[in-house]
């Protein structure tokens, strides 16, 4: 038997944790088993960026990960929690650069090597702190295992992914307008680019016509991308302006004709229903660009100054050149008017600059041919499934209309693209490995998309491209991504098509996705709000367990949870109250053996029986909502258990055998309490792995830890029906009294005789046979239970299924106020009796609901109407004494 560890008189969350993590991980529990005959279970972890610390999504993805992991591996699978970090190439450059320019410094003074070793430095000391935060919210991941999407089995796998689809002709270099961000001077994905409204104006501006005849009106935003028309467009079936098409224009400031052609993009409805097209700076001016072979003319330079093109604007800042541009315009006589709008512009996610749609040469994915075999394989058996399942049709939405990848960034920071240019032919090589005589080529200096190496990330951590490795070969396919639902599409959408594509298979079973945690208002937290909530500062003042339980019991799947103190708080009072409980069994266990039997059913009383009964039916409630991953239900029902029915109800009856004199009825009451403690202990481990392991070890037990003790099961011997409906009987006789004596302001320091008249056999048998209980917490002084009680007509009175009872108190009562009282209860008893009408009246109800539960709602009508037959007796007596 183990060494007890003492419990503390009272529950301390700094004592309870200190040094419990690092014997987790000294003693090896995060491991996997390497039982071979056991089902293997595997998660790997969702790399949070090295930019800085985890923030409380983190710790709500990475509480659930760990809550499936515990579970797992206590039911015997052969468990693999994966940890890893993304270097968040555009992410965590940025930072570095601030950083630089705090000290004076870009990176072009350190050069790409030295600017590279900075940010090495700088993603060292951010996994220090991300592995502190980790063992603070008690992640039971196996560290021997840990990855980094540049590390170089990882690198090995992306440029063999880059290569693959390389020569599948799946990755294609060409020019496209992307968005660019001026500052970072890198493209940017469509999800790197978050759109706000902002000031601007609609300049209305003359563009002559060549022949002399007048003059055309265009309306637009950007009056700096000018110097880069080289159309103007009507709609082919515009009747306006048929006689135009086949014209030319003059282009305002610049002296440049501009033919002016149809095409059916341009929208007749909106504005004049004349636009330029600027086939450089616009994504649908460049399509209709290419359709009608016009040039394109780049009129910027990457950090969004005016290059040669933009005339005498040229060298200018985007923005000023503007401004400039509307002052000649207005000077010239071209500008009609300017109209003040507010609209939706684009800005860096990271910079926070607005983005520039751009020309520019970019690497690219094409994603159709990869979106339709996702999709496809959405349709078989292997599919990837999504809780809650109505997320599968957000994620086949984007599929259907999904764009070609810009895969290629302008960083330092990342893994570098595989393709070499020689110096002197400009031949272009791609490879795995550099070409051998390399001081003639040159590699590409951009680096690949963080997502790229992400969208490996289950199959690569798990050692592909090596296929044979033990753990690809072992733990995938993974069981469950546990993620938000804001990056379907950043990642969840990637790693599904890459893994299918590289392994034939998807990557995870399951999909578990939930919400964004909000402030107490509702709102984002953000910095610019100042209402971000740091989780370890919710640890160190409530504990990690209590964080843990109120992430998990706040939301359901899927859905925004709002942060609160107060009901991090409430979570750390039921754990006391766990604390506390557990401090009386254990003092109350003496010699007490480990809680691995029970005692003879024969020898249990209707509490006993009653409590395994309910721990039994939890146990199967809690195995089903799991499976289903609904672990906010979880929470609950294990509430609902564990302080109502455990500590609330059974412990409390369980006083009255443990001050007895019985010593065979103290022993078998101390085998139930310590069983039943065992099994709330256990089932409650992979929520609050810490407090429950303290408790355990305090517990007589056969074990190092319970995070290896064995998940609790159903056991089809405790199920006991007669139990689960006598004991509601005994709980609402004692309810009914403290209830009385609540209202009569007599506390149970006041002695007070009561009577119990029961309407049945049953019920006069159950509260005979358990007659101490109710002595125990009903304090009377004299308890009379019978079929026929003299009825005292100054009571008060209560009714329960197959008893009425009555306290005389005629000294407190007052009638008037007792008959308002029991008014009150004949109008819920009427409102119970409408409902189970309601029900019984729909012939839909009793023709399709099981006979079971008709029957129930049956004996409900009954229960209620003599209820209310009761209650309706007792207030004409009392309106009558």
């Amino acid at each position: 038997m183990a060494k007890q560890i003492e419990m503390s008189p009272k529950y301390d969350h700094h004592e309870v944790e200190a040094g419990r993590y690092q014997k987790w991980v000294e003693a090896g529990l995060f491991k996997p088993s390497g039982d071979q005959q056991a089902h293997p279970y595997c998660i790997v972890i969702p790399p949070p960026n090295v930019t800085g610390k985890l923030h409380l999504g983190h710790a709500w993805d990475t509480t659930i990960q760990d809550i499936l992991i515990r579970q797992k591996r206590m039911q015997g699978f052969d468990t693999l929690y994966l940890p890893g970090m993304d270097h968040a190439g555009i992410a965590t450059q940025a930072k570095v650069e601030a950083k630089l320019r705090e000290q004076g410094q870009s990176r072009y003074d350190l050069g790409r090597d030295k600017f590279v070793a900075e940010v090495w430095k700088w993603k060292d000391e951010y996994a220090k702190i991300i592995h502190k935060q980790w063992a603070k919210l008690g992640l039971s991941v196996d560290y021997s295992r840990e990855r980094f999407t540049l590390d170089e089995g990882l690198s090995q796998a992306v440029r063999k992914v880059f290569v693959d689809l390389y020569n599948q002709g799946l990755i294609y270099r060409g020019e496209y307008i992307i968005n660019w961000d001026p500052e970072l001077q890198t493209a940017l994905s469509d999800m790197e680019v978050e759109h706000q409204d902002d000031q601007g104006a609609f300049y209305h501006v003359k563009y002559p016509l060549t022949d002399g005849s007048g003059f055309i009106e265009i309306a637009t935003t950007r009056p700096e991308t000018m110097p880069g028309d080289t159309a103007v467009a009507v709609h082919p079936k515009d009747e306006r302006y048929q006689d135009l098409i086949g014209k030319e224009v003059w282009l305002p400031l610049f002296d440049r004709k501009l033919p002016i052609i149809a095409d059916a993009y341009v929208d007749p409805e909106f504005g004049t229903g004349l636009v330029k097209i600027t086939p450089a700076h616009d994504p649908n001016d460049f399509k209709v660009g290419n359709r009608h072979h016009l040039p394109r003319i780049n009129v910027m330079n990457p950090d969004g100054t005016m290059n040669e093109n933009a005339g005498a604007y040229a060298g200018m800042e985007r923005f000023a050149a503007r401004k400039a541009i509307v002052a000649d315009l207005k000077a010239q006589g071209y500008l009609l008017k300017e109209e003040p709008i507010v609209h939706s512009v684009g800005h860096s996610e990271r910079s926070g600059v607005q983005v520039e749609p751009r020309l520019s040469t970019q690497w690219f994915v094409k994603m159709k041919p990869l979106a339709e075999m996702t999709l496809k394989n959405q349709q078989t058996a292997g599919k990837v499934n999504f809780v809650p399942e109505r997320f599968e049709h957000t994620f086949e939405q984007w599929l259907n209309d999904i764009h070609d990848w810009v895969i290629s960034r302008q960083l330092w920071w990342g893994h570098r693209i595989p393709a070499w240019y020689h110096k002197k032919t400009g031949e272009m090589y791609v490879g795995v490995k550099a070409p051998e005589d390399l001081e003639n080529w040159e590699q590409d200096p951009d680096v690949l998309d963080t997502w790229f190496s992400s969208a490996l990330w289950p199959f690569s951590t798990l050692g592909w491209p090596d296929t044979q490795a033990a753990d690809f070969k072992r733990y995938f396919p993974t069981n469950a991504l546990v993620t938000g639902y804001d990056i379907i599409f950043f990642w969840v959408a990637r790693m599904v098509f890459q893994s299918l594509e590289f392994t034939d298979q998807r990557p995870f079973k399951d999909v578990i996705l939930h919400g964004l945690i909000r402030d107490e208002q509702g709102r984002k937290m953000s910095k610019s709000l100042g209402n971000g909530i740091d989780p370890m500062e919710v640890i160190d003042r409530y504990g990690v367990d209590a964080l843990r339980w109120f992430l998990i019991t706040g939301s359901t799947p899927g859905q925004d949870t709002r942060f609160s103190y107060e009901k991090v708080s409430a979570a750390w009072n039921f754990i006391n109250k766990i604390w506390n409980a557990s401090r009386f069994v254990i003092m109350n266990l003496e010699d007490t053996p480990a809680p691995d039997h029970l005692p003879a059913a024969s020898t249990l009383d209707l509490a006993d029986r009653w409590i395994l009964e309910r721990l039994n039916a939890t146990i199967n409630q809690v195995l089903h909502l799991s499976e289903n991953y609904e672990l906010g239900e979880v929470g609950r029902a294990l509430y609902n258990f564990t302080w109502n029915e455990f500590c609330d109800w059974y412990i409390e009856l369980s006083k009255a055998t443990l001050s007895g004199s019985d010593e065979l009825a103290k022993d078998h009451k101390r085998y139930v309490l310590a069983y039943v403690l065992d099994q709330i202990l256990r089932l409650l481990h992979p929520i609050m792995p810490f407090v429950t392991e303290k408790i355990w070890l305090s517990m007589p037990h056969i074990g190092q830890s319970i995070m290896v003790a064995e998940y609790p099961q159903v056991h089809a011997e405790l199920e006991d029906a007669q139990a689960a409906q006598q004991m509601p009987i005994l709980i609402a006789a004692i309810k009914a009294i403290r209830q009385i004596r609540s209202e009569a302001n007599a506390p149970l320091a006041t002695p007070v005789d009561i009577l119990i008249e029961t309407q049945s056999a049953t019920a006069q048998e159950i509260l005979s046979q358990n007659q101490e209980y109710i002595e125990r917490l009903g304090h009377p002084k004299q308890l009379t239970i019978a079929q026929q009680v003299a009825a005292p007509k100054l009571a008060l009175t209560a009714v329960i299924d197959g008893a009425q009872l009555y306290v005389p108190l005629a000294e407190l009562v007052d009638i008037k106020e007792e008959i308002k009282r029991q008014q009150k209860e004949l109008t819920k008893v009427q409102k119970d009796l409408d409902f189970v009408n309601h029900k019984l009246n729909n012939p839909q109800f009793v023709a399709n609901a099981p006979e079971k539960v008709v029957a129930e709602q049956r004996h409900k009508l009954q229960t209620y109407q003599a209820r209310q037959a009761k209650i309706q007796a007792r207030i004409t007596e009392l309106q009558e004494s």
